[in-house]
């Protein structure tokens, strides 16, 4: 066991093979802890024992030096050990088990790649696979393999996607997969994924996916692979059910905590702000909160989808750049969100907590929790969007009156010392004065940002909110067009009457008060020529002069 303080406040603590043999043991404290001086640099990848490929990607990258949770799980993962890695979000979590899982599958430490998944990543949510698979692409681009032009193919599974072109990657080889719990065994299940040969297998935000109800899945996946494996599993949190975990699927793991010295579980580079607000009064009051300065991509939290979808509709009208995720909106919708604010044409994304975790991007400056979150994990999970990699960041949190006692129960377990928040409107003095917005901010930007090209780039709603946005006309079905007497709601009558003369001449029933028009009357009657009954016999018609009942 090791310990040593990073510059940036973090304790390292390596406990070597703990005792989780026990039910309801929880996270086994260190017998001696040592310290090194305060001036301690952190390694480079290369000092470590990375391969030199792996380490020049990462260069391209801009990633030199590692973290703290990456500086003990190097070693130990290169080696091949199980182990169980602990960190709270935005401390590198992802290269700490992907550099070695890369390099393992590629050294010839497992059986040679033949296009059967040597390395297998599990994850809670379809924005974290993404995340993923894309870090060990790039750290992956010049390492040899089964995929196109002899490179190691990293292939992403999870749902909200078509089956067909997931399954025809994985035909076309697959050395590294990153999934989704249900997909993965979906597609394992169907035998178009192989697990018989992987030979690392990686558990990553452990916690989310129990609190997700993946547990079941997780131990189908974990029974399916080979027993002679490396397993490393890697959470911010470690309830019991997932030492249980370890218990039964790791062999004899060592676990590596990286956190503060005083173990505190919220991050001390995100200046935290909470705020009594009246629902009526929020977005007014955020949209302040927008124009603060220094304000950069910001990411808003709300508990349901009709909230968020609500909350972004309303920033778009006022001429802000936002996105939103959220359940209701398909795959390719939310896809896009993401894109958009990663590359900077949206600096706003509203999202549920399904995006709590999941999007990594460093730069995020400011959180807002626009509803109080649901406990305090919640709490850190989101407010962990920010202050991450050594930068600096800003947490808003609005409680409404009625989840003041929802609130005092999050205050509490994270020690914060605002058990009873002050109350604040969008024109409250202190709310300018501590976040920095300008005397003359007000609900909306300035019209120079609210053309509908900025909006068309910045919403990334569903396809018919996208078209309303750029100005287009969604297109309407016929029966929209028509009301039941045969009349449109555009008032072009005899434009209706010759694109709608099928479908009103195929029904013979109407309202008998509406006979009295003439045009639905004159179109009714040009059936066959004339109204006639079974035999062909022309029939008597009813004088349209004549009151009817």
């Amino acid at each position: 066991m090791r310990a040593c303080r990073y510059e940036e406040g973090i304790t390292l603590t390596t406990i070597s093979n703990p005792d989780i043999s026990t039910p309801g043991t929880g996270d086994p404290e260190p017998d001696v802890t040592a310290q090194v001086p305060a001036e301690h640099v952190a390694p480079t990848f290369a000092e470590l024992g990375v391969s030199s490929e792996i380490v020049d990607a990462l260069a391209d990258a801009g990633i030199h030096r590692t973290f703290a949770i990456q500086e003990l799980t190097l070693p130990l993962a290169l080696a091949g050990d199980d182990l169980i890695g602990q960190a709270r979000t935005g401390m590198g979590k992802t290269f700490g088990f992907g550099v070695p899982l890369l390099q393992r599958a590629t050294d010839g430490s497992a059986t040679p790649l033949d296009g059967t998944p040597r390395a297998l990543v599990v994850v809670p949510t379809r924005e974290l696979c993404i995340q993923v698979t894309e870090d060990l692409e790039s750290a992956a681009k010049n390492l040899a393999g089964s995929g196109k032009k002899g490179k190691l193919s990293v292939v992403s599974i999870y749902g909200g996607r078509p089956y067909e072109a997931q399954i025809d990657a994985l035909r076309a080889g697959a050395d590294v997969v990153v999934g989704t719990p249900g997909r993965l065994l979906d597609l394992a299940n169907q035998n178009h994924l192989i697990l018989g040969k992987v030979a690392v297998l990686v558990l990553d935000e452990a916690d989310e996916m129990l609190d997700l109800g993946f547990l079941p899945d997780i131990e189908r996946i974990l029974s399916s692979v080979p027993a002679a494996r490396q397993t490393m599993l890697f959470s911010a949190t470690m309830p019991g059910p997932i030492l249980t975990l370890a218990r039964r699927f790791l062999t004899q793991p060592t676990h590596i905590r990286a956190e503060h010295a005083e173990t505190s579980a919220v991050h001390e580079r995100t200046t935290q702000h909470v705020y009594r607000a009246h629902a009526l009064d929020k977005p007014e009051l955020v949209a302040r909160v927008l124009q603060a300065e220094g304000r950069g991509a910001t990411m808003i939290f709300t508990r349901t989808k009709r909230t968020a979808q609500k909350v972004a509709d309303d920033l778009a009208e006022r001429g802000f750049k936002v996105g939103a995720v959220h359940g209701d909106l398909g795959q390719g919708a939310r896809e896009k969100a993401l894109t958009s604010f990663r590359n900077g044409k949206t600096d706003v994304l509203v999202a549920t907590d399904v995006a709590a975790r999941g999007i990594d991007i460093d730069d995020v400056t400011h959180v807002v929790n626009y509803q109080c979150p649901e406990d305090e994990k919640t709490y850190v999970h989101r407010i962990g969007r920010t202050g991450r990699a050594g930068r600096t960041g800003i947490a808003v949190t609005l409680v409404d009156w009625d989840d003041v006692p929802r609130w005092q129960l999050i205050d509490k377990a994270l020690e914060l010392g605002v058990a009873d928040p002050v109350e604040t409107y969008c024109s409250s003095p202190h709310l300018f004065a501590e976040l920095g917005i300008p005397d003359d901010a007000t609900g909306r930007i300035a019209a120079a940002r609210t053309s509908a090209g900025d909006r068309g780039a910045s919403s990334d709603r569903s396809d018919r909110g996208e078209r309303v946005e750029r100005g287009e006309r969604p297109a309407r079905t016929r029966s929209r067009r028509r009301t039941r007497g045969g009349r449109t709601d555009g008032g072009d009558t005899a434009k209706a009457g010759a694109t709608e003369q099928p479908a009103e001449q195929a029904t013979d029933t109407a309202a008998p008060a509406e006979n009295a028009t003439g045009a639905p009357k004159r179109r009714r009657r040009r059936r066959g020529g004339s109204r006639g009954g079974a035999n062909g016999t022309p029939t008597a018609t009813p004088d349209a002069s004549a009151p009817t009942e």
